[in-house]
């Protein structure tokens, strides 16, 4: 079992930057390939970024390719997403989860374990 907190949400301007963070309780973090979605009203949820348990391997949604960064530090149980030129668009709730099924790197379905999200507005 893996709790996962966010934070670092808020409001940022078009442009502007925000750094998200999520902590993780429990021992097996290191083992779990982790990601972020978002979740803007009125839509679905969908994929933002994810990291495989070393670091080593990340994968990004085109449409934050180049401007987002995901990374993590196992000996803090931390996943982290960087921001950088925020879009209106980019305003949602994002959410960090655990992938534990052996699915598309994308697909929502492979992550069990999600933590309660934190929000980001961005202002034009």
């Amino acid at each position: 079992q893996v709790q996962l907190v966010e934070s670092g949400g808020g409001l940022a301007q078009a442009g502007g930057s925000l750094r998200l963070s999520c902590a993780a309780s429990g021992r097996t973090f290191s083992r779990y390939t982790m990601g972020w979605f978002r979740r803007a009203p009125g839509k679905v949820r969908e994929f933002v970024a994810a990291v495989n348990w070393s670091g080593g391997e990340t994968y990004y949604a085109d449409s934050v390719k180049g401007r987002f960064t995901i990374s993590r530090d196992n000996a803090k149980n931390t996943v982290y997403l960087l921001m950088n030129s925020l879009k209106p668009d980019d305003a949602a709730g994002y959410y960090c989860a655990a992938r534990t099924a052996a699915q598309p790197i994308g697909i929502i379905w492979g992550y069990a374990y999600w933590g309660q999200g934190t929000q980001v507005a961005v202002s034009s």
